[in-house]
């Protein structure tokens, strides 16, 4: 008996942007009789690939296209991809929440989904009737529910809540409710998207251990979908890179990531861009190693040169920038405020420099998020992400401190200048 529990084969599912009917009554007799004869809908072939970056010329948008995998049991496959690349709308597809235009999955066992706050509560019951009418649905009897409920309500750790109706709950407690009944009513296949990011850390800790435990011990197939390469990372050894609709990398866990920030990640270790005549942003971004090839020795001093314009005045701006590793992990983050440093009070041109006296990170591969922003609370002009990339080398360094991986977050020390060129001529702002 083969050990596969979920075979997709040639998934797609295609959207129409704006109205749902084709826009003539012809047309949707024509779709209509190609259904009833069994064939292609005639007006499927002219969709797009999806890209929500750029405006395209049709109505129709394959949100997926022709997606193939297998997954075995007791496999906890991660899935991973940028916003819009079709995670959830794959995973609907599994969970039978909605239809694939073309193509089939065979699924083996009972399917439990988690993915939005609330999906699979009716508002109006408690915690303690919705926890009854999922294992229900799951076609579980009403004694093996009793035998799980006191189980059920002590990992959510909202039993005082539980006979009050979910529509007065916040999402962190239907977050922990729906992942209760999820990870405890047994089902075969478990389904989790982004939703566990609702939850405070201590929970989301509780999640991951509970998703390995069952795993491991008990065999049952997880497919999770988050944005966190860390809990990927961390709980699945095989994940899917999804790109405008389509699979674009399977493979190992760090195989994957690693495809994906390849794909995002810009090449150059200097970023540059245009000023604009309307917008406050930045246009030029650098960080100075100290070896050739965008490498860097671990100890050494650091520097991160970020230029912005803005063509008006600006009041209470600020910019930051975070250290991002191969995980997708902020490893420190860094800012200054105009407060503290003079800066956008009028148009033109600003140019910061950071300085950090001895870079303490973990040998590793690195890149820049950086952030223009307002006064605290206010409008954010810009962010960057996996800009200049650089590599960290430790040569020795790690038998002298015994570092090891995942223990260097932590806040750096570091001084700010800044310098504005608006006119030709430069002065610092101090």
């Amino acid at each position: 008996m083969s050990d596969t529990v979920i075979q997709v084969d040639t998934i797609s599912k295609l959207y129409q942007l704006g109205e749902i009917s084709t826009g003539t009554l012809s047309r949707d007799v024509s779709r209509w009789w190609a259904r009833v004869r069994g064939q292609e809908d005639p007006f499927q072939k002219i969709g797009e690939a999806n890209d929500r970056t750029i405006k395209g010329t049709s109505d129709y948008v394959w949100a997926l296209k022709d997606i193939s995998f297998e997954v075995k049991q007791g496999e906890v496959l991660g899935i991973i991809g940028r916003n819009g690349a079709g995670k959830s709308t794959f995973l609907k597809i599994l969970s039978r929440i909605t239809k694939p235009t073309s193509g089939r999955i065979r699924v083996k066992g009972r399917i439990a989904s988690l993915l939005e706050v609330g999906t699979g509560f009716h508002p109006e019951l408690t915690g303690r009737e919705n926890i009854f009418l999922n294992g229900a649905i799951l076609g579980m009897t009403k004694a093996e529910i009793r035998a799980k409920f006191d189980e059920i309500v002590d990992f959510a750790g909202i039993e005082r809540y539980i006979d009050t109706p979910v529509k007065r709950y916040s999402s962190g407690m239907y977050v922990r409710l729906a992942f209760a009944v999820a990870a405890h009513l047994e089902p075969e296949i478990l389904v989790i998207d982004e939703v566990l990011a609702v939850g405070d850390a201590e929970f989301q800790k509780k999640c991951l251990g509970k998703m390995k435990d069952v795993s491991e011990r008990e065999g049952r197939t997880i497919l999770f979908v988050s944005h966190d390469m860390s809990a990927i990372s961390t709980l699945t050894q095989r994940a899917i890179l999804m790109d405008h609709g389509q699979v674009s990398h399977i493979g190992t866990t760090p195989e994957t990531i690693n495809a994906y920030l390849n794909r995002y990640v810009k090449k150059n270790l200097i970023y540059t861009a245009p000023p604009s005549d309307s917008r406050p942003q930045i246009i030029r971004a650098e960080v100075k190693t100290n070896l050739p090839n965008n490498h860097h020795t671990c100890l050494a001093p650091l520097v991160v040169e970020i230029d912005v314009h803005t063509p008006f005045p600006l009041r209470g701006a600020s910019i930051s920038f975070q250290v991002v590793n191969n995980r997708d992990q902020p490893i420190t983050h860094l800012w200054t405020f105009d407060s503290e440093r003079p800066m956008c009070r009028e148009a033109g041109i600003y140019q910061l420099r950071c300085d950090i006296q001895a870079f303490r990170v973990y040998m590793g591969n690195y890149t820049l998020k950086v952030y223009f922003s307002g006064p605290p609370g206010g409008e954010t002009y810009q962010i960057l992400e996996y800009i200049c990339p650089f590599t960290v080398e430790m040569f020795e360094l790690y038998r002298e401190f015994k570092w090891y991986p995942g223990t260097c977050t932590y806040l750096e020390n570091a001084e700010w200048v800044v310098k504005k060129s608006a006119t030709g001529s430069s002065h610092y702002l101090l």
